[in-house]
């Protein structure tokens, strides 16, 4: 079975040397990650479709991440690729929008007990929220016929969620949930996404931090920040950072800013000096 390594976007930040990197790795083994979602590729047998889903074998585990924007597209890319959703150690969801979490109707078809990670998304969100009753205005001057629950509701209120018999957990902050593996919680100040959650996948092993992100709406430079307090040394940065409308000069910026960041020597790769004879 032909597997193929998603990108590494930002390579630079993915080697560069760091010292005492944090204890508390995941099981060391080899690791490999295969797109079952994504708009682009050589693979004639994948069904190209905006939206992203990735296959995430590192540190013994086997990790779905986000599903995709299309049920029957994941499902046929799935196939193609020979992948046993049966076989899952856990399913992470980034985020909400449909492009990455519309396929999941599939893997609980298949696979209906698995154990799903996705975010706290506040109230209304659609993989279950709760609210203490005591954000609304109460009137005890009204009859009870008139007030939420006849006046005496629940301490909790707990909303539905879109797949009610999931076995999901809420994450709403940054978590390790296994050893060396940690869902790292951010949340959007982006206008069109502000208050939105979203989780990013970091699996710590002796090469490095493995870091995959879904849409990087909380903005690609506070994930990594973040994950570099976990192990500033990046190894792996894949996924989507959301960056298709920005200017290649916003872009090598953010690059070079973090590329800064994490390297521990003088520009190892001569990145910085080039940039300054491209751009004097």
């Amino acid at each position: 079975m032909t597997r193929h390594a998603l990108f590494t976007a930002a390579a630079m930040m993915a080697s560069a040397a760091a010292t005492g990197a944090s204890p508390g790795y995941a099981q060391s083994s080899t690791g490999q990650i295969t797109v079952l979602y994504d708009a682009f590729g050589k693979d004639a047998a994948m069904r190209k479709d905006w939206g992203f889903s990735a296959l995430v074998e590192v540190a013994g585990k086997r990790i779905l991440f986000d599903t995709g924007d299309d049920r029957d597209i994941f499902a046929a890319n799935v196939k193609a690729k020979g992948v046993d959703l049966n076989d899952l150690d856990f399913v992470v969801l980034s985020h909400r929008h449909s492009d990455h979490m519309a396929g999941l109707s599939h893997v609980l078809s298949v696979n209906p007990k698995v154990k799903i990670y996705a975010p706290q998304d506040g109230l209304g969100g659609i993989y279950g929220s709760s609210i203490p009753s005591s954000f609304y205005r109460k009137d005890g001057s009204l009859p009870p016929e008139m007030r939420y629950y006849d006046g005496r509701p629940p301490d909790i209120l707990k909303l539905g969620r879109a797949w009610q018999d999931a076995n999901i957990e809420l994450i709403d902050k940054t978590t390790e949930i296994a050893p060396g593996i940690t869902l790292i919680a951010l949340v959007s100040e982006t206008p069109g996404t502000r208050e939105l959650k979203e989780l990013s996948l970091a699996v710590n092993t002796p090469d490095g931090l493995v870091l995959v992100v879904g849409c990087s709406h909380p903005g690609i430079e506070k994930i990594v920040e973040a994950a570099a307090a976990i192990n500033p040394k990046i190894h792996l940065l894949a996924g989507g950072f959301h960056l298709v409308v920005a200017p290649d000069d916003a872009i090598a910026k953010m690059v070079l800013t973090n590329y800064r960041k994490l390297a521990r020597r003088e520009d190892p790769f001569g990145l910085l000096q080039a940039r300054r004879r491209d751009h004097p």
